[in-house]
């Protein structure tokens, strides 16, 4: 997992809804092109739950990330030839790669404009770019988070090294000149089980969204915050008699096949 902030990602934390973030990724694979001779690079790789599946094509498997919590976590998997700690927004291989496959990571990372380009340019000729990104910023559940804090705390917090994607029709514009460009949207209903403490679905943000925001404040700012947040968000998700709560989540998926 890569950020523009200088987040301590949790593995613990993130990997508590694995099968859910995991489904995205396996739609993802399951519409893949043929793929070009070459290996295959799971970029963002974070703890290496897309590891087992992208080993299923029999290719020599890179993983890449700069945490190295989840690195440690992907390293467990046994799945990855090699493991590579650094920055992907500046990654480039030694070997073109026939894909490039990054599931729920390219949203932390700035200038989609320069990196995406650049990374088709690593590709073996025929090769694909395959990306998954959360499409879910404007929804309540992220959107609560920066709202709350810019109230609490306003203009002290850099919302601009957060996630972040661009419209549809940007990546487009940007990508569809270099390839056969498939751009599609999918909003998975997922059912969260009811959690140990807290609503389900700050659960399942504070680990990914809320975590650059959570990380700035102080440890009683941080209460203060995730308390706002539960106060409102059974509003938004309500919570079904046996404790369940279903979470509309919408992700912008793309394969991009080098002409």
């Amino acid at each position: 997992m890569t950020t523009k902030a200088s987040a301590t990602w949790n593995p613990e934390a993130y990997l508590r809804f694995k099968r859910l973030r995991l489904r995205p990724a396996l739609d993802l694979i399951r519409a893949l092109p043929a793929l070009p001779e070459g290996p295959i690079v799971d970029l963002g790789c974070g703890s290496g739950s897309v590891g087992e599946a992208l080993a299923g094509f029999g290719r020599p498997l890179m993983g890449v990330d700069n945490s190295e919590e989840m690195l440690a976590e992907a390293q467990k998997t046994g799945v990855y030839d090699t493991l590579t700690q650094t920055d992907i927004s500046t990654w480039s291989g030694e070997t073109a790669p026939a894909l490039i496959f990054s599931n729920a990571a390219l949203q932390w990372v700035p200038n989609h404009a320069d990196i995406l380009p650049r990374l088709v340019n690593e590709l073996a000729p025929g090769g694909v770019l395959a990306l998954q990104v959360p499409h879910q910023n404007h929804a309540p559940s992220h959107h609560i988070w920066k709202s709350l804090a810019e109230e609490f705390w306003p203009g002290r917090i850099d919302f601009d090294d957060g996630p972040s994607v661009l419209p549809p029709a940007n990546y487009y514009h940007l990508l569809g000149p270099l390839g056969d460009l498939s751009l599609w949207e999918t909003e998975y209903y997922q059912v969260l089980e009811p959690a140990d403490t807290g609503h389900p679905v700050r659960r399942f943000t504070e680990s990914t969204y809320g975590l650059p925001i959570l990380q700035k404040l102080e440890p009683a700012e941080k209460e203060r915050l995730i308390q706002a947040y539960e106060a409102v968000i059974g509003s938004a998700y309500p919570s079904g008699e046996d404790g369940t709560v279903l979470f509309p989540f919408r992700r912008m998926f793309m394969i991009l096949t080098r002409s």
